[in-house]
């Protein structure tokens, strides 16, 4: 019960932070710039792609650990998928921000929930979202700390989400550089309380 309190919990705050990041119009995150871009350019929702793109995360991580596909992370892309489309297609959907003063505090706010609810939900030790999984799978074969492989990854979506078009700006460098400490600032709190 409180692994799944830390999953469902987390992965609500990480979605719930995405969708601020994104209404914000500062530059959402690489892999969110990703998803937003393929919605505008070929249509489905962003919930939809992170489920599409995190189908296509699950098979290359499975090439990098050498393993079988983590099966069990499609069921998190899809709680994070809905989650998103959630928060951006009810909560939020009518919510424009026209003061850019709000604008950085809503994204600030946002960049925040995304660490706080990666760290959270980490805890349960069931399938990660494929884009940790990427931040994993970097890790455990390189050796480099959960910072670096996350920023590592960060900059793989954000050449993707270049190319695509993606809502890149001043944003999308502050969580591609500051996302990974923020998760390692995190982490240890909810790993002491997980114990």
């Amino acid at each position: 019960m409180k692994r799944f309190l830390f999953y469902v919990v987390g992965l609500f705050v990480l979605t719930a932070g995405i969708t601020l990041t994104i209404k914000s119009d500062i530059g959402a995150g690489a892999w969110d710039a990703l998803n937003v871009g393929l919605s505008e350019t070929i249509g489905f929702t962003v919930g939809s792609w992170v489920i599409i793109v995190g189908m296509i995360l699950i098979i290359v991580n499975a090439i990098l650990m050498r393993a079988w596909p983590d099966f069990f992370a499609l069921i998190t892309i899809i709680v994070t998928g809905i989650f998103i489309d959630f928060w951006l297609l009810t909560l939020f959907a009518d919510w424009t921000i026209s003061d850019v003063f709000i604008a950085y505090a809503i994204f600030a706010i946002g960049m925040i929930l995304v660490g706080l609810g990666i760290a959270i939900y980490l805890q349960a030790k069931f399938a990660v979202i494929p884009i940790d999984g990427l931040m994993l799978a970097i890790h455990h074969k390189t050796g480099l700390s959960i910072r670096t492989s996350k920023t590592i990854g960060e900059l793989i979506a954000l050449l993707a989400a270049v190319i695509l078009g993606g809502p890149i700006g001043i944003g999308t460098l502050a969580i591609t550089f500051g996302i990974g400490p923020l998760v390692q600032f995190f982490y240890p709190t909810f790993e002491k309380m997980n114990a």
